[in-house]
């Protein structure tokens, strides 16, 4: 009966699907990723703004790496099948005639391995634990996509933020290298100062393309992670990033966490202990090899009939199974070399990523309430300085774009954030306590490029003259631009909110 024992894949996916709900990570909902229910559950989330929650949602149910995970669970399962199963039994016979004719013996035989039937007992226990391990890598393996996912999320809105921030910004020093392009025609600035705007139009230029290039090959590795393609993939996004949390975890409860919640930590454990077992096994049996018992049957010529059991020894005599031995004790100290690895990184790598995220969080919020708005008020002071004429157009543009590019490393800090805590999610094992207390969002860079100025109005022009004063702003009225207008984020908070 032991010999039969065997495992229960629905078993697996019950014990799988506890494994990630204890961990914050939605549960696998399917096996062949064919059911209509969960493509028509698809169609409907694609209608839906593409957030983090959906994004790894949707991945459950279409991600080709999760379909191979779980392939990787079925065969593990069927070493599982293989380690708990005894070498078939063997029968021999035969049939010995005297050569006259006289007479014949016939010989009957049943034999099976002796040392499979002695160490089945631990081997279906190893088994078991194996099965185990398996559950909880395949159960790991899906919580780093799960976690892959959301990182793509983050990293795409981060990147599409940072494309419509270059695209504002390269347009402003647009507006700048074509009016600088007018005052050189009319005669009010150098060759020197044309091209420096010029080449600052077009680098301007070159870094909006990149970081166009960067949101879409951003947006194609989301849709490789969740598993979309064609007419799927033209789907909208929650452009949104929220904010840091008010109070970060403390590491030493991320620590205590990760003894019981660290997957990988769970699985080397596992491993051990298997490997341990596994050389104790080995070492006991070492000198058995191929020794087998069986019984056999003899009719013999004068039609009397012997029977018995039969050993069939294997002499250790040159073969003491040292290699077996040895290799066992070097994948003993394999196993605990490697848990004492993945224990010192899980502790040392806990306090450092945490400390990451600390830094960051710290960041976020000197752009918030420093950076941010000290562009800010730099832009309103230069807008006014050249309303009453004391500075040039080309300032305030430059002011601008200062400002636009404090903006884009606020929102790449904000990304750069929620990556970092992602890092240590994967650490801990488990989502942190403190993801609980996530309220607030950033503003959107429509939000941030907002202005109360007419939209037909170029970005960066003004309506003063200058052409009655020296210096950059002086040309004849009758040449004059409708130049760059006033761009007021006074009543913006630059994504404070």
């Amino acid at each position: 009966m032991s010999g039969c024992a065997t495992v229960d894949p629905t078993q697996d996916t019950i014990e799988i699907n506890r494994l990630l709900a204890d961990r914050g990570a939605p549960k696998l909902g399917w096996e062949a990723n064919a059911a209509p229910e969960d493509e028509a559950t698809v169609q409907r989330w694609l209608g839906q703004p593409m957030s983090a929650d959906l994004a790894v949602r949707m991945a459950m149910v279409r991600s080709p790496q999760l379909q191979e995970q779980y392939a990787e669970l079925g065969l593990a399962r069927a070493d599982v099948l293989e380690a708990i199963q005894i070498a078939n039994p063997r029968i021999g016979a035969s049939r010995l005639s005297l050569e006259d004719g006289g007479g014949e013996q016939l010989t009957y035989g049943l034999s099976a391995p002796l040392i499979d039937l002695l160490v089945l007992p631990s081997r279906v226990r190893l088994a078991r634990l194996e099965n185990q391990r398996a559950r909880y890598q395949i159960a790991a393996a899906v919580l780093d996509v799960s976690l892959d996912v959301e990182a793509a999320w983050y990293t795409y809105v981060g990147a599409q933020q940072v494309a419509d921030m270059r695209a504002a910004v390269a347009e402003a020093l647009g507006v700048s290298a074509d009016l600088s392009q007018r005052y050189f025609d009319a005669g009010n600035i150098t060759e020197l100062q044309l091209n420096r705007e010029l080449a600052a139009a077009s680098s301007a230029r070159i870094d909006a393309a990149r970081a166009a290039v960067e949101a879409r090959m951003a947006r194609l590795d989301l849709n490789t992670l969740i598993g979309l393609r064609g007419t799927d993939t033209d789907w909208s996004a929650g452009t949104v990033l929220p904010l840091p949390v008010a109070a970060e975890d403390d590491p030493t409860e991320l620590r205590r966490m990760a003894e019981t919640s660290s997957l990988e930590l769970l699985a080397a454990r596992q491993e051990a202990e298997i490997t341990a077992s596994a050389a104790g096994v080995t070492r006991n049996f070492r000198l058995l090899g191929d020794t087998s018992i069986g019984f056999e049957r003899e009719e013999e010529i004068d039609g009397s009939r012997i029977s018995g059991p039969t050993l069939d020894l294997e002499l250790p005599i040159f073969n003491q199974g040292q290699a077996r031995v040895a290799r066992a004790d070097a994948q003993l100290r394999l196993a605990r070399a490697r848990l004492a690895r993945i224990e010192l990184l899980s502790g040392n790598g806990i306090d450092l990523a945490a400390e990451r995220v600390r830094v960051l969080s710290d960041i976020v919020r000197i752009h918030r309430d420093a950076l941010v708005p000290q562009r800010e008020i730099v832009t309103v002071r230069s807008q006014e300085e050249q309303n009453f004429m004391l500075i040039g157009v080309f300032d305030v543009i430059q002011a601008k774009t200062q400002e636009y590019d404090a903006y884009q490393s606020y929102l790449e800090s904000v990304r750069d954030y929620w990556l970092a805590r992602i890092a240590l999610m994967r650490l801990v094992g488990a989502r942190l306590p403190s993801e609980r207390e996530v309220s607030e969002q950033t503003d959107s860079v429509s939000d941030i490029l907002a202005t109360p100025t007419s939209s037909a109005t170029p970005i960066g022009a003004s309506t003063v003259d200058h052409s009655q004063h020296g210096g950059q702003g002086g040309i004849a009225p009758a040449t004059a631009p409708a130049s760059t207008p006033t761009v007021d984020h006074s009543q913006h908070n630059g994504g404070r909110a």
